[in-house]
Formats: structure tokens, C-alpha cells, sequence
């Protein structure tokens, strides 16, 4: 048995928090790879790095999350449109 099998929280939600689930999850890493880009793009790997990184991944995951829950609906539309139905 793998670590995720034996992990006791899995499976534990029901279908229905995919909704809220997944924007969320996708939110947080996104907004975790793209604010470190930035904050090394700007400051490098000096001592300020972790000052700087973790207030400006919160600011951008508080806009991003939201944001996600609002246009999701419509890339979904998006997406239906650009791709053949099977």
C-alpha cells in the first residue's frame, strides 16, 4: 500500500466539492509558482526572497481563487465550443 492509499483523508469529500475543489487547489499552485517567479525575477535568491514571497503569493491567491469561481462557467463554454463533441 502506497502513502496516498494509506493517506485517511482520501475519498473523503463528497463529488459535489469537485466544484469548489478544484478551482481551489488550482488557485493555490498557481498562484505558488507564479508569485515565486515573479518575486525571484525581482529580488533573486537573496535573504529578502522569503520575506517578500509569502505576502505577495496570499495577495494573488486572494485575487485568483475568486476569480477562478467567477470565469470558470464561461471557459468551460469556451472550451465546449473548441472542442468536437465524441
Amino acid at each position: 500500500m502506497n502513502r496516498l492509499q494509506s493517506f485517511r483523508l482520501r475519498g473523503c469529500l463528497p463529488p459535489s466539492s469537485q466544484r469548489l475543489l478544484m478551482p481551489l487547489v488550482l488557485s493555490i499552485l498557481m498562484t505558488l509558482v507564479v508569485s515565486a517567479i515573479s518575486t525571484y525575477k525581482t529580488l533573486r535568491a537573496d535573504a529578502a526572497f522569503l520575506d517578500h514571497w509569502p505576502p505577495a503569493w496570499a495577495l494573488s491567491w486572494v485575487v485568483a481563487f475568486p476569480t477562478l469561481l467567477l470565469v470558470l462557467p464561461l471557459v468551460r463554454r469556451i472550451v465546449g465550443f473548441l472542442v468536437r463533441s465524441a
